[in-house]
């Protein structure tokens, strides 16, 4: 054990990212969800009329364009909106605020294995409750578990399903702490769950540009929720957490709806070709509502294609853990990159 460090911290596993190849690498990258298509050209010439005032003085404490921006596309009150460092850290500042250690941290699994990580760092009590074969909600358990914060990714990753707005009706209306709403695949949905934070004190929606908005490298994401429950959350972040750029970009992204739509279309349609093309190879294929598929390949050949796709210039995500070991995660690039996969995949079958 090192002796500088908690001890909770020393028995932590770290968090594992996808892997990110170095810049100019010809490689087919399909294992981090990213966005195939480019920001909106409103963001990019945002990006390039940067003044050099805007790096000599610190930003606005609370993203303050970026939430008025955001209060117009979503019609809720700019005072609802609290603004973050990528949707990551405001998962961070909510498990700081709200848990300590030995309370309880609960969500179903498979998910987002950040949150394991995040409670970890509080010593928190984890409950994980696996859901079933067809990734129904566990309500009661999660009801009775009835955490200092509860965890929901809807839609969910790795499976790629969406938890429906009754479903997280009930499970805020029976839940004393804190339900977190991760609506980071949203974009990519037809229904959502912002209405419950009007409704429910306690419930907070996270969203991200990473996805949707093809802004995965700015990190910049966002909470919705009553700002008596906001209140905490500023207490415990950091002074000037948003930096000028990737707040004057991300305004200039999320108010072109009309370009982040006609990319979501894009994406859907080829989600929905690429399923059918697995399936034709013998995968099974999860429904999704995200921009990613959970597959299984025939034969449980998950790890070795994994593996032989890496070695041609093609990732996508393997996750060697139970549950999860015999399937692949693959996120839906352009067109002509679904079909180099298919063609690749087609030789390794």
């Amino acid at each position: 054990m090192n002796k500088y460090f908690r001890s909770n911290v020393d028995a932590m596993a770290s968090y594992i990212p996808g892997e990110q190849p170095q810049r100019g690498t010809q490689i087919v990258k399909l294992n981090s969800n990213e966005n195939p298509y480019p920001p909106s050209p409103a963001a990019l010439a945002v990006l390039k009329n940067i003044d050099g005032e805007w790096l000599r003085r610190y930003p606005e404490p609370f993203g303050g364009e970026f939430r008025q921006a955001a209060s117009k596309v979503l019609g809720v009150p700019t005072d609802w909106i609290v603004v973050g460092n990528g949707s990551d850290e405001l998962l961070s500042l909510i498990v700081r605020a709200c848990v300590e250690p030995g309370k309880k941290v609960v969500y179903p699994i498979p998910t987002y294995v950040l949150y394991r990580t995040l409670a970890e760092m509080q010593a928190a009590e984890i409950v994980e409750i696996p859901y079933s074969e067809d990734y129904s909600l566990p309500l009661e358990e999660l009801v009775a578990v009835d955490g200092s914060v509860t965890f929901i990714a809807s839609p969910n990753s790795p499976s790629g399903h969406l938890v429906t707005t009754n479903e997280l009706r009930k499970l805020a209306s029976q839940l004393s702490g804190v339900l977190v709403i991760d609506e980071a695949y949203i974009d990519f949905t037809e229904e959502n769950a912002l209405a419950l934070v009007k409704e429910y004190e306690n419930v907070i929606i996270i969203r991200t540009l990473s996805k949707g908005y093809s802004l995965a490298g700015l990190r910049l994401g966002f909470g919705v929720a009553n700002p008596k429950l906001l209140q905490g959350l500023f207490k415990v972040k950091d002074s000037y957490n948003i930096d000028a750029i990737a707040c004057a970009i991300g305004t200039a992204a999320i108010t072109d709806q009309v370009y982040k739509n006609a990319c979501v279309a894009k994406i859907k349609a080829s989600r929905n070709q690429l399923a059918t093309d697995l399936k034709q190879l013998g995968f099974h294929v999860w429904d999704s509502q995200t921009n990613f598929l959970l597959v299984q390949p025939p034969q449980k050949k998950a790890e070795y294609l994994y593996q032989k796709l890496k070695e041609g210039g093609i990732l996508i995500r393997y996750f060697k853990q139970p549950g999860l070991d015999d399937k692949l995660r693959i996120a839906v690039g352009t067109d002509e990159q679904n079909q180099a996969l298919v063609k690749a995949l087609s030789s390794l079958l």
